[in-house]
């Protein structure tokens, strides 16, 4: 294809550029618009065709095209790829692009929309070799809960990777995970409540009385103490809030403390958190 060609396809609509030196079909360019994962993975596939078909998606990459919540949302526009080989040289065709240089055996590595990416086991532990242990446990309990892999997959490339730096940190937050989390906000009340020293909870466990039957996201059963933890859309009309007080009060009626908090609470005073969690699990009476 001649520049005029090319140049003449641009202006028609039928080619759309992704990347410096890369473009995709006007149909391909359609299906993304309303797609971020399948538009992170054309902005991955634009950058390999660059700089070579050795290199796949990964860490926050390949986690925005599995879908995973993370806690820190990546930027669209930054493409993260690990190499098998030295790091290509900088470039105009490498701008906005990450490079991790690293083995990539053939079961680290997967298929997804069209590109090649590490997969979601290979993911989860890249990530946490390199973020807190609340951003590595909120990626790997998304992971977990979405079913994209297990924690045997999880320990297999714990193993696979055993001298790389901060496997330790791997590890630990894959110890650490669970797919009872539900949320990123009840990954990292899991992660405050084990900083604080409080005692791990049960997760989602079902609570049933006279007429109803409830699951709650975190339960001290020997201390009849319920923590909610309460996302930014859990209450969206009045009726959704008339509900959560009739919740609480038969949880109570059944014996039972109720401790709401919110992010903001976890976040800017966790401590008081923790006050109203062991003030309740000490009082023998529910309030």
């Amino acid at each position: 294809m001649t520049t005029a060609q090319l140049r003449t396809l641009v202006r028609s609509g039928d080619l759309v550029q992704v990347r410096y030196g890369a473009y995709a079909t006007r149909r391909a360019a359609a299906a993304a618009e309303n797609n971020p994962r399948y538009a992170h993975a054309l902005q991955v596939a634009a950058v390999r065709a660059c700089v070579g078909r050795d290199v796949v998606g990964s860490h926050d990459s390949a986690a925005l095209i599995h879908g995973f919540e993370l806690l820190i949302q990546p930027s669209a526009e930054v493409v993260t790829l690990t190499c098998p080989r030295p790091k290509p040289r900088r470039t105009r065709a490498t701008a906005g692009i990450c490079f991790h240089r690293a083995e990539l055996p053939d079961q680290h590595v997967a298929r997804a929309y069209g590109t090649r990416v590490t997969t979601p086991a290979r993911t989860v532990i890249d990530l946490a070799r390199m973020v807190p242990f609340m951003e590595a446990v909120v990626a790997a309990d998304s992971a977990l809960r979405a079913g994209a892999t297990t924690r045997e997959e999880l320990a297999r490339v714990c193993e696979a990777c055993a001298r790389w730096p901060r496997i330790a940190s791997a590890r630990h937050a894959v110890a650490f995970s669970s797919p009872l989390a539900e949320s990123a906000l009840e990954s990292c009340a899991r992660v405050r409540f084990d900083a604080f020293g409080l005692e791990a909870p049960q997760l989602q466990v079902t609570i049933r009385g006279p007429g109803f039957v409830y699951r709650v996201d975190f339960c001290w059963e020997k201390h009849k103490t319920i923590a909610e933890a309460d996302g930014l859309a859990k209450y969206t009309s009045r009726d959704d809030m008339l509900a959560q007080f009739r919740r609480d009060r038969l949880l109570r009626d059944a014996g039972y403390k109720v401790v709401h908090f919110t992010w903001r609470e976890l976040f800017d005073t966790p401590e008081m958190v923790i006050v109203r969690i062991r003030k309740a699990m000490a009082d023998p009476t529910p309030y």
